[in-house]
């Protein structure tokens, strides 16, 4: 197919996910249904079709919503933007159907970033699924053979689950969530255990700039600050996997 065609195509499924994704991101920590019909936070009026459209809606409306003028949360539109431009470099840059296992895997560590770094928290009804999927397809869109998908799953958990045990043993208190371990054994599921060093070191990296942005704007970090592992996580796991594959090109002497 055209590769123009198919960016399109990707592009407009993650548009219309992007959306969904939106409202959950907005809507599940606060107990809110998800299910509902969509209305305006502001005014609560019932939206109709055509203000439904992702990323053209907001931008007609100014960002704002046409009856009571309340700004509509920027998170709608950039989430559906980054979900547009997910699906559209999945489908340009691997073949189907693995493109679409990219595009799922893409959406997925998007919205688990954006809700650890809201909320702190990894909802096991999507870091499990995003584990067992990467069981079932690894080898199809990753290239992973299973038995490495399955050690880099049990790996994953195993790692942070221990670290978060000894250090509940050491200080008494809760030091990293399970949410943390659990997704980065849906990591390791996606990308085998060769990539989970590069991931966590990237990760790391990450979290030490963002400690240090903090420490600027806040006046510094405690004992009791909380980092959104998971967020960096997710970030790094795509490139740490790119990383990886470079890295295991090269033969040993």
């Amino acid at each position: 197919m055209n590769p123009i065609l198919l960016a399109m195509a990707g592009a407009g499924a993650g548009a219309i996910l992007g959306s969904f994704f939106a409202t959950l991101i907005l809507r599940w920590p606060e107990g809110r249904a998800l299910d509902g019909r969509s209305r305006c936070d502001g005014c609560g009026r019932a939206l109709v079709a055509w203000e439904l459209v992702p990323l053209a809606s907001t931008l007609m409306q100014g960002m704002r919503c046409r009856t009571c003028r309340a700004r509509i949360d920027p998170l709608h539109f950039r989430v559906e933007l980054a979900c547009a431009c997910i699906g559209g470099l999945a489908l340009v840059l691997s073949p189907l159907p693995a493109a679409l296992g990219w595009a799922v895997l893409g959406w997925m560590l998007l919205t688990l970033a954006i809700l650890d770094a809201r909320h702190f928290w990894l909802p096991d009804k999507l870091t499990l699924p995003l584990a067992a999927t990467g069981l079932c397809v690894a080898p199809w869109v990753t290239g992973v053979p299973w038995e490495d998908a399955g050690i880099g799953a049990v790996a994953g958990y195993g790692s942070l689950m221990l670290i978060s045990l000894g250090y509940r043993a050491l200080r008494g208190r809760e030091g990293l969530g399970m949410g943390d371990a659990k997704l980065l054994g849906a990591i390791g599921a996606w990308m085998g255990w060769q990539a989970l060093p590069v991931v966590v070191t990237l990760a790391a990296c990450a979290g030490l700039v963002w400690a240090g942005w903090f420490a600027l704007r806040r006046g510094g970090v405690t004992a009791h600050t909380m980092v959104p592992l998971g967020t960096f996580l997710a970030v790094a796991a795509i490139p740490g996997w790119l990383a990886s594959q470079w890295l295991f090109a090269f033969p040993s002497h």
